[in-house]
């Protein structure tokens, strides 16, 4: 992930920023990237945990809302493999799912928000995350390093 420079005027910094999106229903999707779009930031979308990592493989994004509940490669499975290839980026779990939250918080994930999601919570939660330094990130994360995940991280961020 490359920094944003400080330069940027809110708009382009959004406009520059990826989200990616990963939930199985394709409405839940659709009001995300609608919410998200109309914010200005860039919406990349997965159906699964498979597209998702594929996708973060291509290109990593900025910050990911995950849902857990999901075919293939469910929300955990993708979150452990997320932090292991990039621990310092910022995941919020999304979920239907009751008494998450303090399970995602023991595992590193940067938020949690149960569904109904509330859009101006989750768009504060979103700059608060993105307005992180990567020490902070990877502080939060630390169950998850690996030798070779840091050195990943240090070379993708520098590029």
């Amino acid at each position: 992930m490359k920094p944003l420079p400080a330069n940027a005027s809110l708009h382009e910094a959004r406009a520059a920023t990826r989200i990616l999106v990963v939930d199985d229903d394709p409405s839940v999707r659709a009001a995300l990237r609608d919410l998200l779009d109309a914010e200005g930031y860039g919406v990349h979308e997965a159906e699964d945990g498979r597209a998702a990592i594929a996708t973060v493989g291509e290109k990593v994004p900025h910050l990911v809302l995950l849902d857990l509940n999901m075919p293939r490669k469910d929300g955990w499975a993708t979150f452990e493999r997320l932090m292991t290839i990039h621990p310092a980026l910022p995941v919020i779990i999304i979920t239907a799912r009751p008494q998450q939250g303090e399970l995602a918080r023991s595992q590193g994930a940067a938020g949690f928000m149960e569904k109904p999601l509330k859009p101006e919570l989750l768009l504060h939660l979103i700059e608060k995350l993105l307005s992180e330094d990567a020490e902070t990130r990877l502080m939060r994360s630390a169950v998850h390093f690996s030798p070779q995940s840091l050195a990943a991280t240090n070379l993708n961020s520098r590029g």
